[in-house]
């Protein structure tokens, strides 16, 4: 549920850029990170990461696509497109679906087609009504959905806390970059204006660590089924923040949402009967 609130933080945070605040997203969430591992005395891990290369380009590449999907994410609310990111969220399981299939082969079952076919029906109706591809709704759900197929590939390999210490730091130097040489990139640098502008943007870190934190420990204490659906709130709680912050979603967009729900539910539908049947 803490996802869902993101959108409310991020409009607080105006007049600050989306870069600057990816920026600062990045920076305050290793510092926070590091914080937790020097209190809990943690550092015995990170020697023997360096005598695995394939797991440090994985975590590389897992730390581009969520720097992309952060980026995107803050651009489309502080642009007044949170309805647009809503969209990609309820997307989300679809593509990752998708992504078994083609990068994993992963065998689907008939409902899971059907979900998948229903989807891209939505893409394709929302492309041809709207006039215009849905670029921020597809990037974040593609994004996200390789970032978790990254890191369904480290697996057991590495904690969550231990991988997004390595992502942020990965990301470091372009967080640096940002707030220095090229800070005056993507419009006015709001910088730490004020006392609740620097709060704002500090608590960045704690608020991005957190919410993925809490997910690692209940995803090994909560069944699967429970989780899938426990997601659906955080697209629904975005969507309802766009409304809150004044957006309009057009009939055609309302249409597309309608669309993504029905596969959804087929979806839902899916998993509820393997668990019946595992049972």
């Amino acid at each position: 549920m803490l996802w869902g609130f993101f959108p409310l933080y991020f409009h607080g945070l105006s007049p600050a850029t989306p870069l600057e605040v990816l920026a600062h997203r990045i920076l305050w969430s290793l510092f926070f990170c590091l914080i937790i591992l020097a209190w809990r005395r943690d550092v015995t891990w990170v020697r023997p990461l360096f005598a695995r290369p394939r797991l440090l380009a994985g975590l590389t590449a897992a730390a581009l696509l969520v720097a992309i999907n952060w980026g995107v994410y803050v651009a489309a609310v502080l642009s007044g497109h949170t309805r647009d990111a809503a969209l990609g969220y309820f997307l989300n399981p679809l593509i990752t679906v998708a992504l078994g299939v083609v990068l994993l082969r992963e065998p689907l079952r008939r409902l899971q087609w059907m979900a998948v076919a229903i989807g891209l029906v939505a893409a394709v109706f929302l492309t041809v009504a709207g006039g215009q591809v849905p670029v921020i709704a597809l990037t974040l759900a593609v994004t996200f959905a390789l970032y978790g197929l990254l890191k369904k590939r480290i697996g057991a390999s590495l904690g969550a806390l231990h991988g997004l210490t390595i992502e942020t730091a990965v990301l470091l130097p372009i967080a640096l970059l940002l707030l220095g040489p090229l800070s005056g990139l993507g419009g006015t640098h709001a910088g730490f204006g004020s006392v609740g502008q620097a709060a704002g943007l500090i608590l960045t870190g704690p608020i991005t660590a957190i919410p993925l934190l809490l997910f690692a420990a209940a995803a090994r204490r909560v069944p699967l089924v429970t989780i899938g659906l426990l997601q659906f709130l955080t697209p629904v709680m975005q969507l309802l923040c766009g409304l809150l912050l004044g957006e309009v979603v057009t009939p055609t967009q309302w249409v597309g949402f309608v669309i993504v729900w029905v596969a959804l539910g087929v979806l839902t539908v899916d998993s509820l009967r393997q668990v019946a049947r595992s049972r």
